[in-house]
């Protein structure tokens, strides 16, 4: 039977007499059992054929319908109340405020005072000091301060940027939203894509897990697991962790960088990859200045100018790249040596301009000339079985078939290369400079040594018998080489020489001034470069916590709440509590329901074993 009460002229006092005592009474009643209360309608309206028990409530011309309930006030343009349930209703134009921290807007709304918990739909907007969630659905838990949506959402945060996820979850103590699945913020100059992704609204301050990448104008990240300070613009990725400059892959264990600077730092199992020039940086730590094209790496750091023909590997202590990528310079700093199949050396540093194609091998003077260390870091050189040593070797390279055309030796030039037969003989050649030019094997095909030439060979007969040993003076040497020994030889403008039978020639004439065999310092492969290094003990990188999977949004404390809801209500075994029926739950049977119903999955993690699912 359905009832109607209208405001009019004659019955106008009465119904007011008769609405006071009714809100009075809903007033003292609350006080005791926290009921909900209404606060202002402009039309009471009953039918209970279609709304049993309850009060459908209307706005009028002045003013909403107002309700509050501990503290949180609605109004709406009509409201079915159910006051036996402590439930309400509310339609059109609905605001939802608790105090001075939430705001929400929507279409529809529907709110137990017993289990605190608020549904609502159709243009949902909640706001706080600190951000805007905005969802067709929205699931707001009173008592826990969390807000929940599981078919799309955004949030915006003025500063930080705008926020988009499939499932997203606000909790409101913490001031912390974890989104899952589809997860995308963008901003004015960034755009981040991530599975899961925990955004810390009063602070800014995003945490990444799974695979996410974070895109600027300028650079692009990805990481399976980082942080991103979404106000300051700075941030660090681990796992599987990279960075696109341009031209430029950065990866290692942990890359730190700063978006505002086009700064990056890594540590710990470092590549560097330039796309353009085909050469790669490793190392342990590293840093990247974009914008001046920049990179220092040290710890074990290694360039690698990789060819097709026999790739380039440069070690030292620490190595600096910089100039645009078609001016590529490469600084190898301390202990720097250099290998190639055919080639190899060493010295104190090595220089090596990419665009002109010319390597320097150089040793920095020191103050004091008894040190003890000026022989090893003394730049030398080895191809075949020839040693070449002297105050500065310059490599000259042809860029286009990536061969070694020759090499300069400046100042005390010495060549040595051991005679095969005998037991401790050796061909040697000094002279203030030397010149020598490569065949297209790579191979030493001529030697010129000018400027007080000397020089000791084992003449050998086609028999490879020994004729006697050549020792001499002049002004300068040309010396032909054959598959790598020695062919021939010219000296020119000749001061004194003469060939010795081995009897006749003592055993410290046999070695030239400045003589140092170094064959034990050689480097015959690339694992070589590292044979001296002292041990390397990396950092430990203590990085983020392991991401931790949302909990259902229905736990037990909910749980309980609606159970207690669910014990003022009369329904049948076919029916579900109005406590209930728009609960997100994929454990919770509610009452007169057979079967669960599973409205949200629980969201899977690769980086925590699944939790057994709890049976009610």
């Amino acid at each position: 039977m359905r009832q109607t009460f209208y405001i009019l002229n004659k019955l106008q006092a009465i119904f007011f007499i008769l609405l006071i005592g009714f809100v009075s009474t809903i007033d003292l009643h609350a006080q005791s059992s926290k009921k909900i209360q209404i606060i202002y309608a402009g039309k009471l309206t009953i039918d209970e054929e279609n709304y049993p028990g309850a009060k459908i409530l209307t706005r009028d011309d002045a003013e909403q319908v107002h309700i509050e309930h501990s503290g949180t006030n609605l109004w709406c343009d009509k409201a079915i109340h159910y006051s036996k349930e402590n439930f309400i209703e509310a339609y059109g134009n609905v605001i939802l405020k608790q105090g001075d921290t939430i705001n929400m807007t929507s279409k529809y709304i529907e709110y137990s005072g017993i289990t605190e918990f608020a549904f609502a739909s159709g243009d949902v907007v909640m706001k706080d000091p600190n951000s805007t969630i905005s969802s067709d659905t929205l699931y707001f838990d009173r008592a826990k301060e969390q807000a929940f949506y599981k078919s799309g959402g955004t949030v915006v945060k003025d500063s930080s940027g705008t926020i988009t996820s499939k499932i997203g979850r606000y909790y409101m103590d913490q001031k912390k939203y974890q989104f899952v699945e589809y997860v995308v913020l963008v901003n004015d100059s960034t755009t981040i894509n991530s599975d899961y992704f925990d955004f810390y609204s009063d602070t800014g301050y995003a945490y990444l897990f799974g695979p996410s990448t974070i895109t600027t104008p300028t650079s692009k990240t990805y990481c399976e697991k980082g942080f991103y300070d979404t106000e300051n613009k700075v941030g660090y990725a681990l796992k599987k962790a990279r960075i696109d400059y341009d031209n430029r892959i950065i990866e290692g264990d942990s890359l730190y960088f700063d978006n505002n600077r086009s700064f990056a730092s890594a540590t710990n199992n470092i590549t560097v990859t330039d796309t353009i020039n085909k050469s790669i940086v490793k190392g342990h730590y590293a840093e990247v200045f974009k914008e001046k094209d920049s990179l220092f790496i040290t710890k074990h750091a290694l360039a690698i100018t990789v060819q097709e023909q026999d790739s380039v590997y440069i070690h030292a202590d620490k190595i600096m790249v910089t100039g645009k990528p078609d001016n590529r310079i490469i600084r190898a700093f301390y202990n720097a040596k250099i290998f190639k199949t055919d080639l190899s050396g060493k010295s104190d540093s090595i220089h090596s301009d990419q665009k002109t194609g010319i390597t320097k091998l150089l040793n920095i003077p020191t103050l004091s000339s008894g040190d003890k260390f000026s022989v090893k870091r003394k730049p030398i050189l080895w191809n075949l079985e020839n040693q070449m040593t002297g105050d500065t070797i310059h490599l000259l390279s042809n860029k286009e078939t990536e061969k070694i055309d020759s090499l300069l030796v400046f100042e005390n030039a010495f060549i040595i290369s051991k005679d095969t037969i005998s037991k401790n003989g050796y061909n040697q050649i000094s002279g203030k400079r030397l010149v020598g030019l490569f065949d297209e094997e790579n191979r030493l095909k001529q030697v010129d040594v000018t400027k007080n030439a000397q020089s000791i060979f084992y003449a050998r007969n086609d028999k490879q018998e020994l004729i006697g040993i050549d020792k001499s003076k002049s002004g300068s040497i040309t010396i032909l080489f054959a598959d790598g020994d020695i062919d021939e030889y010219t000296r020119y403008n000749q001061i004194d020489g003469n060939l010795y039978p081995e009897s006749k020639f003592p055993e410290k004439e046999r070695i030239l001034k400045g003589f140092d065999w170094r064959e034990e310092e050689r480097p015959r492969c690339v694992e070589d470069l590292f044979k001296d290094d002292p041990p390397l003990e990396l950092p430990i990188i203590k990085g983020l916590d392991d991401y931790i999977p949302q909990e259902d949004f229905v736990d037990e404390t909910l749980i309980k709440r609606i159970k207690k809801a669910e014990e003022k209500e009369e329904t049948n075994k076919d029916t579900i509590s109005k406590a209930s029926r728009n609960i997100p739950k994929s454990t919770y049977k509610a009452k007169g329901v057979s079967k669960n119903k599973t409205l949200i999955k629980k969201v899977p993690t690769k980086f925590t074993q699944k939790k057994p699912v709890s049976k009610e």
